[in-house]
């Protein structure tokens, strides 16, 4: 039961302090909470297998999957830190502030980290989980690998606490009747008739059932010796020892009297059968008609008479009485008053009320601190989501035309041609998204090159030019047939003519500069080649997307959009610095973690219908996908059902060369297993390459097929 307890209170500690953390971070930033900033530290060092492999078999869900990885991680250490403190209670809390010393060195490390205050969150926890484990092992063990006072190392009865019978006792707590108890400060064994054997008594009294014995505060008697009825102690070899004075130990003054002894603070008094008065009894003070009866700390008779000859005991606060040795305490039928006091069975040394009412005021207090840390952040977040919803996108002096008719194929299972904001795949490294304010926005062009730099705010882009384009987004990160592509409509600046208002020229004009860096509020930097973005393409500084202000998720209030280039190396979201430098001079996040410098989208196809592993009728079978080759376009795309030749799809209507392209073949089907396979061919005649390669560096190869059994 001890370990169970130990554990619930590391978890306990563990919860509160997370708690604790997560509603200081909702005062400070969001970004600097214990678990995002660890979690952040994680994904930052990441190897590029490893996070290529999380992407593949959980998607989207990478984040949460690594969130719940990392408290799943906290309740473990949590339940061996509860166990630990058991024996070793101020290593259990350090343990705590250990963990809080690691969060307060991911969140300041962090490369958006502000500076100290983001190590705040992470310290509150931890002081207010170490807390919260101290004072519950406290309820369970009294001391750092230590027995509560009074406990025993033996005995018949289980009951524990002050004034309690049982192997382990407490302050004024009787022991039980075998000879050998072990017994602590305040305790009292009593045995049989005859001599007693007391392997160790601490602070207290120690005594045999010889009638009239008793011992003071502060008696010891060692291993082997025995106690007579004059109040002197004995050795084991029946000669007699002056350690113990005519009724006078430590501090309580004992008359080794029969019926009748009159016993002082601390002290015991054992007699045999027949009445036992107490004439003054203060706290501490037992008496015993049979072997083996104890009455704990606090005893009051008003007649002085403690015990009867039937065993039955007149208790006080905390006391337990027993008429035979070693039986268990009476139960609430028989001593409502002092069944009230006793702990639970079982668990030696468990302030049973303390302990459950410790526990409960620390749940209470982490759910408290959990929804203030919620509420508090949902404030922190209330200043961006006001300023987008009173953002109006300006009509833009450059509309993208009519999505053509027929761009869109009318089959189930294809996907749509403009791909729905909630629908739009999500890849990147932030934790939390970023809620930036377009009021107090700002961006910043500078760099070599940059003759003029300039500082913009949302309002003086919005002002600007914009334009109106259909682009297809691919992630580097998607599998052949994966899903992290998505087309949209983007309404933005381009990025070419502000660059050239500041005086930039692309290298093969001269210019300096060979790579855009742009900086995130989150820290994220993602390195851009300069040439491919004043090459005429419509890369953007994007405002809105799909007719809307970009959704936070997506990059508000700005993001780039660079059609042909994958997204690591051109789609910056929640974009706050562009820095034009060398590739030599500087390496961007994921160029740092192995992945290439420059990454044109590969012309890639994929089979949308039939799914993998679907049962289709015999007959007419309708196979139909998407390809792409963002700022080239695709020009055919092709169908073999098994090892048969090539047959051509036909294509839907093209929107744009920036933009994905439907495509449908008819099949007859026959009866049996089958592969399928898709490849496209862009416009400038390169057909996609069946060579296998993986995502990394620069992106996946190879054809998409899929395997149907015909019914």
């Amino acid at each position: 039961m001890r370990p169970l307890l130990g554990a619930l209170s590391g978890v306990l500690a563990g919860c509160a302090a997370l708690a604790v953390a997560e509603a200081v971070a909702g005062g400070v930033r969001p970004q600097s909470g214990p678990v995002v900033a660890v979690g952040g530290a994680a994904i930052d060092r990441t190897p590029a297998e490893v996070k290529d492999w999380a992407i593949r078999h959980f998607g989207t869900d990478d984040k949460l999957v690594l969130q719940l990885g990392i408290l799943a991680v906290l309740a473990l250490f949590a339940l061996a830190l509860g166990i630990t403190a058991l024996r070793f209670r101020r290593t259990g809390a350090a343990g705590v502030l250990l963990f809080g010393a690691v969060g307060a060195v991911a969140a300041t490390g962090r490369p958006d980290s502000p500076g100290p205050g983001d190590a705040l969150p992470s310290i509150a926890g931890a002081v207010a989980g170490a807390v919260v484990l101290y004072v519950l092992i406290g309820r369970l063990a009294l001391g750092d690998g230590d027995a509560a006072p009074g406990a025993a190392g033996r005995g018949d009865a289980g009951a524990v606490g002050t004034g309690a019978v049982g192997s382990a006792a407490g302050t004024g707590a009787v022991g039980s009747a075998e000879p050998g108890l072990r017994v602590g400060r305040g305790a009292v064994a009593a045995g049989g008739p005859g001599d007693v054997t007391v392997a160790d008594a601490g602070a207290g009294a120690v005594g045999s059932a010889e009638p009239g014995l008793g011992v003071g505060r502060g008696a010891a008697a060692g291993e082997g010796s025995r106690v007579a009825g004059d109040g002197t102690v004995a050795g084991a070899d029946s000669s007699w020892d002056a350690e113990a004075g005519h009724g006078d130990v430590g501090t309580g003054l004992v008359d080794p009297a029969g019926p009748g002894l009159t016993v002082d603070r601390g002290a015991v008094a054992a007699g045999g059968p027949g009445d036992v008065t107490v004439a003054d009894a203060g706290a501490g003070a037992v008496g015993s008609a049979e072997p083996g009866l104890g009455v704990g700390r606090g005893v009051a008779a008003g007649d002085g008479t403690v015990a009867d000859a039937e065993g039955s005991a007149q208790v006080g606060t905390g006391a337990v009485g027993s008429a035979e040795p070693g039986l268990p305490a009476p139960g609430p039928e028989t001593d409502p008053g002092s069944a009230r006091d006793l702990p639970f069975a079982g668990v030696r040394g468990w302030d049973r009320r303390g302990f459950v009412l410790a526990a409960g005021a620390t749940a209470a207090v982490s759910a408290g601190a959990g929804l203030l840390g919620r509420a508090l952040r949902g404030a922190d977040g209330r200043d961006a989501v006001a300023s987008r919803e009173a953002a109006v996108l300006p009509r833009p002096a450059s509309p993208a035309p009519p999505v053509p008719r027929g761009a869109g194929l009318r089959i189930a299972g294809v996907s749509p041609f403009v791909t729905p904001a909630r629908d739009f795949y999500r890849v990147d490294t932030a934790l939390v998204v970023p809620k930036v304010d377009a009021t107090s926005w700002r961006l910043r062009l500078h760099g070599r090159g940059v003759a003029r730099p300039v500082v913009l705010s949302y309002d003086d882009l919005l002002r600007r030019e914009t334009v109106e384009r259909d682009i297809t987004l691919t992630c580097v990160s998607n599998e052949v047939g994966g899903p992290y592509v998505g087309n949209a409509r983007w309404i933005g600046v381009r990025l070419a003519d502000l660059l050239a208002e500041c005086g930039v020229r692309p290298p093969s004009e001269g210019g300096p500069a060979d790579q855009l860096v742009a900086r995130s509020v989150d820290g994220m930097t993602i390195g851009s080649p300069v040439e491919e973005l004043m090459d005429g393409r419509d890369a953007l500084l994007a405002l809105g997307m799909n007719g809307r202000p970009l959704p936070f998720a997506h990059g508000f209030p700005v993001r780039m959009v660079v059609p042909g280039l994958y997204g690591f190396v051109s789609a910056c979201k929640w974009i706050k610095d562009i820095e034009l430098t060398t590739f030599d001079s500087y390496d961007p996040y994921w160029v740092k973690r192995g992945w290439a410098r420059e990454a044109p989208v590969k012309t890639q196809s994929r089979i949308d219908t039939p799914k993998p592993f679907a049962r289709p009728k015999t007959g007419t079978v309708m196979v139909a996908g998407v390809a792409w080759a963002q700022h080239r376009g695709i020009d055919k795309v092709e169908i073999r059902v098994d090892d048969g030749p090539w047959q051509q799809a036909r294509l839907a209507a093209e929107d744009s060369r920036d933009t994905w392209r439907q495509w449908s073949f008819p099949w007859r089907a026959t009866k049996g297993g089958h592969t399928l396979t898709v490849r496209a061919t862009d416009r400038t005649g390169a057909v996609q390459t069946d060579r296998r390669a993986r995502t990394i560096p620069d992106g996946a190869s190879g054809w998409h097929s899929v395997v149907v059994t015909v019914e």
